[in-house]
């Protein structure tokens, strides 16, 4: 259920299914629902792919963009596997480049190779990382982000990334694939010397909350520090109680990892953590009460983290200009606070920047108030929301 959160932003659930009918949306061509699993669909397979797909005996995944990009595509990743699967081709999959680690924790990557190789390899990532990687290649698979639109199904738009990439590739592919919403993988996680570290020292005690602040475009996406400190200490003085804020920075001034505690606040303890790689935060992220960050990689991450029980806390993003729907993991844990622009981005299913829409107003992360933020925070950690 979408509800208003303040004046000009709205909260919207990671369950919520939007009513056909109010998204600009593309036919999918089938009823999906009333489609078994692994029978053709009522569409003409690519025949040129079909025909190379069935020959290969190795995939090659390879991302080198941005983190959230390579997140949201990994569904893509997953449909290509459950295809090979259906038609009962032995394949070995192989990850590469900065996210091989996060991608294994997917599950997709396959310890042994096959029994007999033909060296028939396919290549699915990114279009950087694809055109490195295409030389001998039996087939490439591009994932863009702009490129799959918001389908519709069964009376249903599937708005998020990987809902499209993994129709995309379904429908190209001409199977009925076994996948069902949510689409994108979860990663695996585990114990981790930083987890220890930081509950040694008591930071991952009662509410402790992860904030975002790292991103590629921090002059319109960074909610900064000083509003999560203050959005935390509201949510502590809801709760009566001390909060621990997990402030999460990219690289300080292209440097290492640097870990360092502020001085005390009357209701928070607030640490830095600038620079921690992605796969540490993966194994961090479960142990928290609340993750909150901008339509970042790290806040993707942070919804696709769970803990080898399926456990791990909401994780809420702030969308000023983008579409909260198309960039969201499509968990049910994973909620969205949006502005009015955000929402129109949704509804007509556009991008402030492919389709070159300047904002009337020029709307950044103040958008969004933080003491109307933790009432949606609030609601959350006392299962009120969700």
């Amino acid at each position: 259920m979408t509800t208003v959160a303040s004046a000009g932003i709205r909260f919207h659930p990671g369950s919520q299914v939007f009513p056909s009918g109010t998204i600009h949306t593309t036919p999918l061509g089938y009823d999906r629902a009333g489609v078994p699993i692994g029978t053709p669909l009522p569409l003409p397979a690519s025949a040129e792919l079909v025909g190379r797909l069935s020959t290969c005996d190795e995939i090659e995944v390879a991302f080198e963009g941005k983190l959230g990009d390579t997140l949201l595509a990994l569904a893509a990743v997953r449909a290509l596997t459950h295809w090979l699967r259906l038609r009962a081709i032995p394949v070995s999959v192989r990850a590469v480049g900065p996210y091989a680690g996060l991608i294994a924790r997917t599950g997709a990557v396959t310890r042994d190779p096959v029994t007999v190789a033909t060296g028939r390899r396919v290549v699915i990532g990114d279009r950087a990382a694809v055109e490195a990687r295409a030389s001998g290649a039996a087939v490439v698979l591009v994932c863009d982000p702009t490129a799959p639109p918001c389908w519709s199904s069964d009376g249903r738009p599937y708005p998020d990334l990987p809902a499209r990439h993994y129709l995309a590739l379904e429908r190209r592919l001409g199977v009925r694939l076994p996948g069902a919403a949510p689409f994108v993988p979860l990663l695996s996680t585990g114990p981790s010397r930083l987890v220890e570290e930081l509950r040694s020292a008591g930071w991952l005690d009662g509410l402790t909350i992860a904030a975002i602040t790292a991103t590629s475009w921090p002059e319109r996406k960074d909610y900064t520090a000083r509003r999560f400190v203050e959005l935390a200490e509201r949510i502590a003085e809801a709760h009566q109680s001390q909060a621990r804020l997990l402030l999460i920075g990219g690289h300080p001034d292209g440097n290492g990892v640097r870990i360092a505690a502020e001085g005390p606040r009357r209701h928070v303890q607030v640490l830095r953590l600038d620079g921690v790689p992605a796969d540490q935060l993966a194994d961090l992220f479960p142990h928290c009460r609340l993750v909150v960050g901008n339509d970042t990689g790290l806040t993707h991450l942070a919804a696709m983290s769970r803990g080898p029980d399926g456990s791990g806390p909401p994780v809420v993003g702030l969308y000023a200009r983008h579409s909260h729907s198309k960039w969201r993991t499509g968990l049910p844990h994973h909620h969205a606070v949006a502005t009015d622009l955000s929402d129109r981005m949704h509804q007509g299913d556009l991008c402030p920047v492919r389709d070159v829409i300047a904002p009337k107003t020029d709307v950044h992360m103040d958008a969004f108030p933080p003491a109307a933020l933790a009432h949606v925070c609030l609601d959350l950690l006392n299962g009120v929301r969700g």
